[in-house]
């Protein structure tokens, strides 16, 4: 309860931000409309979870888009966590489909269909199962527009995968890629942390002019609940948001990390330290000038993802804020990740980031 408590009131404050600089296409709407759009939208809406938001989010893309086709392993009736419920039967079996058991062959499958200038959503049933599709991804997909010198592009491919610590995952079925993806130019990785951010972001995906991984928090699908705006809206990709404002110390991270960092700085408030928690969302290409303004204000800066620390996305955050704010930097900044192991079953509680970990690591940040 408290959780879903938190997670609401991350989805409530919304705080704009710049562009990021890394040269991709322009995107479907302009990030100013959608921003413009975005704030327009009413603070009330229907209680949803962050399932059924990604499920509202696909009946709008087919609903708006005949070029829009849903595809994957069980995706027609459903899919394993049922984000795809209804969409076979409402759009027939010729636009939601299941596929082979193949994840390069999905992939592959949607970058012809994306080639062909149709909207390909693509689902991987399980995050930790995407590697097979790698290539694909990284020697197809990400440079399709490249090698062709923008003559043809596959512009039009979402892949949607849920990821991360579910509580009985374990070593094949609870695993963070995000950081593999993100050493790719040419494709965007995008992360939600509620309902109504999977809905909008979603939509901005696919609607965007770049092939995108779509990270979906598989933990939240069900335990995240908001009120979500019921029409069609678009979130702007590649803008953090400030969700709690601050002065002593700055928190990223994304996804599910969110409402346990934000647990952390309720706790960290107690003890008379104010925490800055942003929300990346988009991690390719990244707001680092929402993070570098937060971090010259501040002094500090942690950053906890679910994933390995080694090589993890939050060592590219750390050397790029160290690159910019060298100067203003008052402690080393701090990492509270996964461990370098494979995901355990029976040690998860020991090898993900918890609240208790986090608040100790903001304590010994703020009292270098």
């Amino acid at each position: 309860m408290v959780m879903a408590t938190s997670l609401r009131r991350c989805g409530r404050r919304l705080v704009s931000s710049v562009f990021n600089n890394r040269e991709f296409s322009t995107t479907f709407q302009g990030n100013k409309a959608i921003q413009q759009q975005h704030e327009q939208l009413q603070e009330t809406g229907k209680s949803l979870n962050l399932c059924s938001a990604i499920n509202q989010a696909l009946h709008i893309a087919l609903e708006t888009d005949p070029r829009s086709y849903v595809f994957g392993e069980d995706v027609s009736f459903g899919g394993v966590f049922r984000c795809t419920t209804g969409l076979a039967e409402k759009f027939g079996k010729k636009r939601v489909f299941n596929t082979p058991l193949c994840e390069q062959g999905i992939v592959g499958f949607g970058i012809g269909l994306a080639a062909m200038d149709n909207r390909a959503i693509a689902e991987i049933q399980f995050a930790d199962y995407i590697f097979p599709a790698f290539d694909q991804i990284v020697n197809e997909a990400a440079k399709f527009r490249y090698r062709s010198g923008n003559q043809f592009n596959c512009g039009g491919l979402t892949i949607r995968t849920p990821y991360g610590a579910v509580g009985h995952g374990g070593h094949y079925h609870s695993q963070s890629p995000e950081a593999f993806f993100c050493h790719v130019p040419g494709i965007k990785v995008v992360v939600p942390r509620s309902p109504r951010e999977a809905k909008g972001l979603l939509l901005s995906c696919i609607r965007d002019t770049n092939p995108v991984i779509f990270f979906e928090p598989k933990w939240l699908y069900r335990l995240a609940v908001e009120e979500v705006p019921e029409h069609d809206y678009m979130l702007p990709l590649s803008e953090a948001e400030v969700i709690r404002e601050g002065s002593d110390i700055t928190l990223v991270g994304w996804g599910a990390q969110l409402s346990i960092m934000e647990q952390a700085c309720f706790d960290a408030e107690k003890e008379g330290i104010s925490c800055e928690l942003i929300d990346l969302k988009t991690l390719i290409p990244w707001d680092k000038e929402t993070v570098e303004a937060s971090v010259r204000k501040t002094g500090k800066l942690l950053i906890s993802h679910e994933a390995p620390v080694t090589g993890g996305f939050g060592a590219e955050i750390s050397a790029s804020i160290v690159e910019r704010c060298f100067l203003r930097l008052e402690a080393p900044v701090a990492r509270i990740c996964g461990l370098d192991t494979p995901f355990p079953l029976v040690f998860e509680p020991f090898y993900v980031p918890t609240k208790n970990k986090i608040v100790d690591a903001i304590k010994a940040t703020v009292n270098y």
